[in-house]
């Protein structure tokens, strides 16, 4: 797939843009002042499969803290910041990778540009972000309303502000719920600058409504070549997020890698608890490295067939089922055997 070709940036160990795989980032929902609790959340999020990670630094003794969190990762940390132009300089001067602002929220050019001059003394990547629902009120006024055109304007007018201050190590984030309207704005935004776009839909919702949200706004951009690093902002445990994110870009064709489950909608013929069994082998495959694609059906009748253009799969009968490969039936064995059969098939996978 084509992909805009963006500015590098270095994040940490990291390098986005120019072409380089989106990489996928979260955020933990711990108080980041607590290190032990979001060491943990982030150690779990890097085993799923999380790039970057995005804590929150709302007080110093958060900014403090992301000293110790970097001692215990292996992800670069960025520090959201939001208003206290303070917290951005001490997230920088206790390890932070890269800072999250929005210029607007910070305060006077005099804060911004304080914020700058660290940024620029230690080379950190500065993320602009800019989010619908905060747009400024002349930018409202100017367009009728919140819009795609002006949400990319008071991004570009952030951006603008650094460029003066002399630093141009930045990406760029807009944000909106509204998920048309989130295409719209980044379709604009990458004719108009070469900065990396860090994407997401904000406030997307509930792992249901969030997932679908998201990935039908990450899918549209992304495919366009738009997109350096992505995040599917989910209500619920981050971890969920990475597998959200891993499968969107999997099924886009921008990432190899890891086990892919399809399985049949069921039927009035299915005879087997295929839901449940489904649901096994997408949590049992989680971690095992292969680069195929399993198939989960419900019957004999036509399982082998449909599972043919799988490298591996099980269909269900009565009390048992049947082992397939690339859709010719290998061994029929027991219902209860069927996941463990399926397991020790792919543990001692050879294509």
């Amino acid at each position: 797939m084509y992909r805009n070709q963006t500015k590098v940036v270095k994040i940490g160990d990291k390098v986005i843009g120019g072409g380089n795989p989106v990489l996928i980032q979260s955020m933990t929902n711990t108080r980041t002042e607590d290190v032990e609790a979001t060491v943990a959340q982030i150690l779990r999020l890097e085993k799923a499969g999380c790039e970057i990670i995005r804590c929150t630094v709302p007080t110093l003794e958060a900014a403090e803290a992301i000293k110790e969190i970097k001692k215990q990762i292996h992800i670069p940390l960025v520090a959201d910041i939001h208003f206290d132009y303070k917290m951005a300089i001490a997230a920088m001067e206790n390890g932070a990778d890269k800072i999250r602002i929005n210029p607007g929220n910070i305060g006077d050019r005099e804060k911004v540009a304080a914020v700058v001059k660290v940024a620029k003394e230690r080379n950190i990547p500065i993320r602009v972000g800019v989010n619908s629902g905060s747009l400024e009120k002349e930018l409202v006024e100017k367009y009728n309303g919140v819009t795609a055109e002006g949400i990319v304007e008071s991004a570009l007018d952030k951006v603008r502000i650094i460029e003066e201050l002399g630093y141009d190590n930045l990406v760029i984030s807009i944000k909106s719920s509204d998920v048309m309207m989130c295409v719209k704005a980044h379709e604009i935004l990458a004719q108009k600058t070469n900065y990396p776009l860090h994407v997401g839909i904000t406030e997307s919702g509930t792992v249901q409504s969030g997932n679908i949200k998201s990935a039908i706004g990450l899918g549209i951009i992304l495919n366009q070549g738009i997109g350096d690093t992505i995040r599917v902002s989910l209500t619920g445990d981050p971890v969920e997020e990475i597998k959200s994110a891993k499968l969107i870009l999997r099924t886009l064709g921008l990432r190899k890698g890891g086990i892919e489950v399809v399985s049949c909608p069921t039927c009035g013929r299915t005879r087997i608890d295929l839901i449940g069994l489904a649901n096994q082998v997408e949590a049992m495959v989680a971690d095992i490295p292969l680069d195929i694609k399993v198939a989960v059906m419900g019957c004999a009748v036509n399982g082998p067939g449909e599972a043919k253009e799988a490298d591996i799969g099980i269909a269900g009968g009565i009390g048992e089922g049947l082992l397939i490969k690339k859709g010719e039936i290998v061994k029929k064995v027991p219902e209860g055997e069927l996941l463990n059969t399926l397991r020790e098939e792919l543990l001692h996978w050879e294509g």
